[in-house]
């Protein structure tokens, strides 16, 4: 017997809850490799990134031959369309994760430049954004996905701090030139999983409200800005 539409597009949903908690627990070793310098956990981060780049070719497949059979429109399309895009800001995240695991097992080979303090920071904000983001979808509560967006901004202002301060040990200590680097490029790394969670919390908005908010706080900003000149 055919599956009903909505059974497969809850299947499709079940996988994409599947890859989010595995993103967040791979993101979570990544950060642990670096913090409690256990380079053991970076082989494990690598080997579980496979699994979430099949998870997101499954749900890819899924989404694309509904839309060939069911020909879905309105609500039904997008929740498809948010799913393919969801899958693919969750197996970015995943990216992300690795090249965190990556530059901790360089790190952990050398002392430690600074105490782990903005870095953990940052990596919590961002899975608590991803966490949200996720459970917006799952409850159709558009009002928690809009609730995402700003913390975005937090965690650039921890990112842009951090260059400063890492930027100063260079200046300082050019023997700190390549674990400050490093540390930046975690930084950065935990920036775009933030940009990422983001993403996919503007998605659910359009899926619940059929409003497009992305760019709307640039384009507020520019606007003001405009204004006051």
């Amino acid at each position: 017997m055919e599956l009903h539409l909505d059974q497969e597009l809850n299947q499709i949903k079940d996988q994409l809850l599947m890859m989010a908690g595995l993103v967040e627990a791979n993101l979570s070793r990544a950060m642990r490799a670096l913090t409690e310098r256990d380079s053991s956990l970076c082989d494990t981060v690598e080997r579980e990134d496979d699994q979430l780049d099949e998870l997101e070719i499954q749900i890819d497949d899924m989404c694309l031959k509904l839309l060939a059979r069911r020909a879905p429109v309105a609500t039904d399309l997008r929740r498809i369309t948010v799913a393919m895009k969801a899958s693919t800001d969750l197996e970015r995240i995943g990216d992300q994760a690795v090249n965190i695991a990556r530059l901790a097992r360089e790190l952990n080979k050398e002392p430690l430049l600074k105490p782990y303090i903005d870095i953990p920071r940052m990596a919590s904000l961002a899975m608590g954004m991803i966490h949200d983001s996720l459970d917006a979808l799952v409850r159709k509560d558009p009002a928690l996905a809009r609730s995402v967006v700003p913390r975005d901004q937090e965690v650039d202002g921890i990112n842009k701090q951090l260059y400063r301060e890492l930027t100063s040990f260079m200046l300082e200590d050019p023997s700190t030139i390549t674990r400050a680097i490093r540390l930046m490029f975690v930084s950065k790394f935990l920036e775009r999983v933030a940009d990422h969670a983001t993403n996919i919390a503007e998605d659910v908005v359009f899926l619940y409200e059929g409003k497009d908010i992305r760019h709307a706080a640039q384009q507020q900003k520019n606007g003001t800005a405009g204004t006051a000149s």
